[in-house]
């Protein structure tokens, strides 16, 4: 299977580390010529984990979008999801046909408020049987340092979840599998949401407890609306046992296991890292908020993407038709959108705590 990637921050620089590290030759889109002839030079990406470098023979470096998709089997695409659409939408309409598609989107696109998965079915006729995503809890940085991380996979077919989960496995990196392809992106959308809470809640000088009962919450309210989307697989501490005997799975299941239970590492896993990592760019915004910063110059400090931002907007409108209760999500899209105070916003996500 011949990757290709179309992202170079430091979740893209990431992945294409992990791959060429198992020895996959990857095509990898850059949008700067410059940046390009860099890594060429120096083995490292100038711009995003500059620790992390590369046997430059593996990589097959261009600029063009088109070149990618039409030299790879599977396209991962991993850049901020206000991106997304517009980096694709100009595409000929049958260039995905016969290529699988890895999301490593960790957001929602905010232009229609809709997963990158629904977008490529509705621009590209892309099955959802051809998708797959790629999600924590994992940071990029702890990748550059080999630091064992976690991978999720899911993709509602199984058997190729696995082989391309199968890729991306090393000895600084272990993968999960699962087929809960909208529960685990919903996830993925909202733990940012709460992380930009818990970056407010520290910037406002509240102490640890009060953000432990903060993220519990969060995860309980993250449950209800995934539960009220449609989402079963996400109760912590159910473990189901089972046998299997097709050969896909002999390596993992040749003997009773216990089912892989996703709950604790791709949504709780994935909240409390983001939550409280100093990597997190979603705290680190918050944190900014928190301390007085308006959204404009917080977005100009970082001169990053916090997914959380847009996000907020997009699940408060996605939330309308769901009509779960969102307390904490929907005080922190006033804080961010309505120019709801700060301290004001969290005195009242305090009354709504248990």
């Amino acid at each position: 299977m011949k990757f290709g990637i179309l992202g170079s921050g430091s979740w893209g620089t990431a992945l294409a580390k992990i791959l060429t590290d198992n020895g996959e030759s990857i095509y990898w889109c850059h949008r700067s010529e410059k940046v390009i002839q860099q890594i060429k030079a120096r083995r490292h990406n100038p711009q995003y984990l500059s620790t992390a470098y590369f046997d430059v023979s593996k990589l097959s470096l261009t600029t063009s979008v088109e070149e990618v998709i039409k030299n790879s089997d599977a396209i991962i695409i991993v850049m901020p999801s206000a991106y997304a659409a517009s980096t694709l939408k100009g595409l000929d309409k049958n260039i995905f046909e016969g290529k699988k598609i890895i999301s490593a989107i960790k957001g929602i696109l905010p232009d229609n408020n809709i997963l990158l998965n629904d977008f490529l079915k509705q621009e590209f006729n892309v099955a959802l049987e051809n998708y797959f995503a790629v999600l924590g809890p994992c940071h990029a940085e702890e990748i550059a340092a080999e630091k064992l991380s976690f991978l999720t996979f899911s993709g509602i077919d199984e058997a190729m979840t696995h082989e391309v989960a199968a890729h991306f496995k090393t000895d600084y990196l272990n993968t999960v599998e699962n087929n809960d392809i909208y529960g685990v992106q919903y996830a993925a959308v909202l733990k940012n949401i709460y992380a930009i809470g818990a970056g407010i809640a520290h910037g406002l000088d509240y102490g640890d407890n009060f953000l432990s009962v903060l993220i519990a919450n969060s995860a309980d309210e993250m449950a209800g609306f995934l539960r009220k989307a449609g989402v079963q697989n996400i109760q912590v501490g159910s473990i189901e046992h089972l046998h299997s005997t097709a050969n896909y799975k002999q390596e993992i299941l040749a003997t009773e296991q216990r089912r892989t239970n996703y709950a604790a590492s791709v949504y709780l896993g994935d909240l409390l890292v983001t939550c409280y990592s100093p990597y997190s760019r979603n705290r680190t915004f918050g944190n900014m908020i928190g301390k007085g910063y308006s959204v404009k110059s917080a977005q100009l400090e970082m001169n990053m993407v916090a997914e959380g931002l847009n996000a907020s907007r997009s699940m408060y409108l996605i939330n309308q038709n769901i009509k779960a209760e969102m307390p904490i999500a929907e005080t922190i899209y006033r804080i961010l959108w309505e120019q709801l105070d700060g301290s004001g916003g969290f005195a009242e996500i305090e009354k709504t705590l248990v």
